[in-house]
């Protein structure tokens, strides 16, 4: 039996996944899209002032709806909402406690008024955890996660890593499929807003 290179194969899962299916699925966002609300009461990215949750975090012209604790059932969200946790919760987040990024929360964060800085804000928090992750080599993979990580403290980077490979599996493929729901059920086309 040859030895792994465990951290390759875990970049390689996630960065074929972003380059093959999730990042190219995204391309073409429209301003529309990245805000439709496809039912009442959504949690979207709003201009400051204007959410009616009880929990509008952001720190720019812009905010993002939550609650605490998430009310039952949550409402639904939106592609902004989508990707503001992805960009923050699930990328950011973890670039700040284990990649040296300037630290960043869902308050303190600047999140993007168009699809455009959303998707440019997506990338680079991607471009930060993929490299970040190469930065572990194998040796890091087996380091506790820290204190950053609550109650998986004690696990494994390589558990965290995987984790976020999930996370942005799931959730990326969330907004494809919001992407296909908004091009199928009268709204402006893709090709017609261009």
């Amino acid at each position: 039996m040859t030895d792994q290179n465990w951290n390759a194969l875990l970049q390689h899962q996630i960065a074929w996944h972003w380059t093959n299916h999730l990042r190219p699925r995204l391309d073409g966002l429209t301003d529309d899209e990245y805000l439709w609300e496809p039912t009442p009461d959504c949690w979207n990215v709003r201009p400051r002032g204007t959410g009616t949750a009880p929990v509008l975090a952001g720190s720019g012209a812009m905010t993002i709806d939550f609650a605490m604790p998430e009310p039952d059932p949550t409402p639904f969200t939106t592609i902004a909402w989508r990707l503001g946790h992805v960009i923050v919760g699930v990328l950011a987040v973890r670039n700040t406690a284990h990649f040296g990024r300037v630290p960043t929360d869902y308050q303190s964060f600047e999140y993007a008024a168009t699809a455009a800085e959303a998707l440019a804000q997506l990338d680079a928090e991607y471009a930060t955890w993929l490299a970040g992750v190469e930065s572990l080599g194998e040796t890091g993979l087996a380091r506790p996660c820290g204190e950053a990580e609550g109650p998986y403290a004690e696990h494994p980077m390589a558990a965290l890593v995987l984790h976020i490979n999930r996370e942005l599996i799931h959730h990326l493929a969330e907004v494809c499929l919001l992407r296909d729901l908004y091009l199928h059920t009268g709204q402006k086309t893709r090709r017609e807003a261009s």
